[in-house]
């Protein structure tokens, strides 16, 4: 089975991206979905620990850990150390489990993959791209969100032009919804049957 790094920059179209994966029978694995279930199971004994003021009701409050750590790259380092080990273990038993179905390929939708080396853990990556422009006005078109705000969450990731660079895939998502799904679906013909090193290394026990 052949593992694919999905990602890009906010506004970008990567959540639509994998949608359509998901639609074509390629099973996704999104990193945001995991934090937000460790954040209410198995992740909140040692944030409690680490910040006891973000735990409200048996569940990690978002909004009080962000206040928790912010302007502390150690606080956040802190945090990473925590969520990064358990989102890893849970991306590897959903490609195990996926691989005994059957699956010949399977994605990993991971926001900040190249920001936290999360390369080394795929067999491929793909970043979704749009115009600047365009990714400006959907991030703006939605509620609550300012320039402001999206200056500070983009200072939090590569720049989309770094990421392109380092891409093994660019998808191109500036134009139509179809346009974009039509490129995917070229993709997904092009890997199929390609061997991957991710799955073989978990079979000989190593780590990814």
């Amino acid at each position: 089975m052949l593992v694919i790094g999905l990602t890009g920059s906010i506004g970008m179209g990567k959540s639509a991206a994998a949608k359509h994966f998901v639609k074509r029978g390629v099973p996704v694995c999104d990193a945001d979905t995991e934090v937000h279930r460790l954040y209410e199971g198995a992740a909140v004994p040692a944030i409690a620990a680490a910040f006891p003021g973000a735990v409200r009701g048996s569940k990690v409050d978002r909004a009080l850990l962000a206040q928790e750590i912010a302007g502390s790259l150690r606080k956040l380092k802190q945090l990473e150390g925590i969520v990064h080990p358990m989102v890893t273990k849970a991306e590897i038993d959903f490609l195990r489990e996926h691989e005994k179905r059957g699956a010949k390929l399977a994605v990993l939708e991971i926001p900040l993959l190249f920001e936290t080396n999360a390369q080394s853990r795929v067999d491929v990556t793909v970043v979704v791209s749009a115009p600047e422009a365009v990714q400006k006005a959907r991030v703006l078109a939605r509620p609550g969100m300012t320039p402001d705000k999206l200056a500070a969450l983009l200072e939090r990731q590569l720049s989309d032009k770094e990421k392109r660079a380092r891409a093994d895939f660019v998808v191109d998502s500036g134009e139509t919804l179809a346009d974009m799904e039509r490129e995917i679906d070229k993709l997904i013909e092009s890997l199929e049957g390609r061997p991957g090193r991710v799955m073989e290394r978990l079979r000989h026990g190593q780590a990814i």
